[in-house]
């Protein structure tokens, strides 16, 4: 803990005997005891009133744990922040995208956002995001772990530590599920936490259903038969590999039976609020995250690929990558929020990195994690706001530095986890939840 903040909370919780703690450190002192107590006293309300303090005692103070579920909206390729969050007007860097007003005075989004500006009032955009990684897979592995790659150790994904920390036992969806594309994995928290993958949301899943010929009870024979030779071979051969293949093998077997499963029935919704989602399997993948989350499921991975444009960028996220990703963010927003779910539910809309502000001779923009931008709403983020400013060319940070530690370490804040929290990998070595960083105090409500 800061020591200006050990010795106010001293002062807060007990000041006579905090201050004479003072006093014993500093016997030289020949200011009167009671005038000690006046001074610090004084000096502490006082403190509470000033941004100083309101900032070192942020963390501490923030609304801890309101988010119960996460929702991670993946822009895969890395989105210009210039095309869509951070627009600028003329310059050789802005491009062809004009800023449009948002229901926020003072906030402008990209005109690729028309839908999103209407729910601005909901979202906190950070636009001074920056890393080193500008590799598509390292960055990806950053943002998906808040670690960088390590060839001795696999980090879990932060869908498969939610999936750990959170998810209660005996629910029989999986607590991690990754739509469109499959996501990072568990590294050393096991296949337990593994992202059970949606190929395509607007497909039934796959090999649900039982094979030719089998029926309920003839299955239910082939799992006790299975169940018996398991339980001899695990006598002879007890190793965490077994008891994994076990665990998965049960977890199936509750997928196969949970009523739950209506969930991924998208035809149960309206054929209306499907069509405000979007048709596309970005839309129609955010809708399902949605239905998920409203069953329990902790943390949805919902990709929309093609942001990685390095020609042809202004036809690209004109016609395809922003025309997907518009009515759905804003769909999924006002339907989370008139569900009074928004508050409960931790949404994040990012990708790897960014895109350079200098336009290439193909009409394209090319890798940029010097400074990028991510979106975060609902479930103990503060809305209506932007953290963080670029220069006008888009080309430096010029306000607020957030990396990527500090991103992790505010979504931790969010979750209610320790992002201090220690756990020991297969090689012995201790690894934290997060990478170092600071949650960042303004995001959160």
């Amino acid at each position: 803990m800061n020591p200006i903040r050990r010795l106010l909370s001293r002062i807060a919780y007990n000041p006579v005997a905090a201050l004479g703690k003072v006093e014993e450190q500093c016997p030289e002192c020949a200011i009167p005891r009671r005038r000690i107590l006046q001074l610090g006293i004084g000096a502490y309300f006082a403190t509470l009133f000033s941004p100083r303090m309101q900032y070192l005692f942020a963390e501490e103070t923030a609304a801890i744990g309101k988010a119960k579920n996460v929702i991670l909206l993946w822009l895969d390729g890395g989105p210009s922040h210039l095309d869509l969050w951070d627009p600028k007007e003329g310059g050789d860097t802005a491009g062809e995208f004009k800023p449009i007003r948002t229901n926020v005075e003072g906030i402008r989004l990209s005109e690729n956002l028309k839908r999103t500006a209407k729910v601005c009032d909901k979202l906190a955009i950070v636009r001074s995001m920056t890393s080193r990684e500008g590799n598509h897979q390292r960055a990806r592995y950053l943002l998906h772990t808040g670690y960088a790659p390590n060839p001795t150790i696999q980090h879990p994904s932060w869908g498969s530590l939610v999936s750990s920390e959170m998810g209660p036992e005996g629910f029989d969806l999986p607590h991690f599920i990754s739509v469109n594309n499959p996501s990072f994995g568990p590294g050393f928290l096991g296949v337990a936490h593994s992202p059970f993958v949606v190929a395509d949301p607007t497909r039934p899943i796959e090999n649900l259903a039982y094979a030719g010929g089998v029926d309920r009870d003839r299955f239910m024979r082939r799992m006790e038969l299975l169940e018996t030779l398991e339980t001899g071979f695990e006598k002879k051969h007890a190793t965490g590999e077994v008891a994994a293949q076990r665990s998965i093998y049960g977890r199936t077997e509750d997928l196969m039976h949970s009523a739950r499963l209506k969930a991924f029935q998208l035809e149960e919704e309206p054929q209306a609020l499907r069509e405000k989602y979007g048709m596309s399997r970005f839309g129609q993948g955010a809708l399902l995250a949605r239905r998920l989350v409203q069953v329990g499921v902790r943390f949805v991975e919902v990709t929309l690929g093609g942001w990685d444009t390095h020609r042809d960028n202004f036809t690209t996220v004109r016609e395809k990558t922003a025309n997907d990703l518009d009515p759905a963010l804003a769909t999924l927003i006002e339907d989370l929020s008139s569900r009074g779910m928004l508050e409960t539910t931790l949404v994040m809309c990012m990708g790897e990195f960014g895109r350079t502000p200098r336009i290439n001779a193909n009409g394209g923009r090319d890798h940029y994690a010097k400074t990028w931008s991510a979106v975060l709403a609902g479930g103990g983020i503060k809305g209506g706001q932007v953290i963080g400013a670029t220069t006008a060319d888009g080309t430096e940070i010029q306000d607020r530095p957030v990396q990527v530690p500090d991103l992790f370490a505010t979504i931790a804040k969010c979750l209610g986890l320790d992002g201090g929290k220690r756990f020991d990998t297969p090689i012995g070595r201790p690894i934290k939840m997060v990478d170092g960083g600071k949650a960042v105090p303004e995001l959160l409500a």
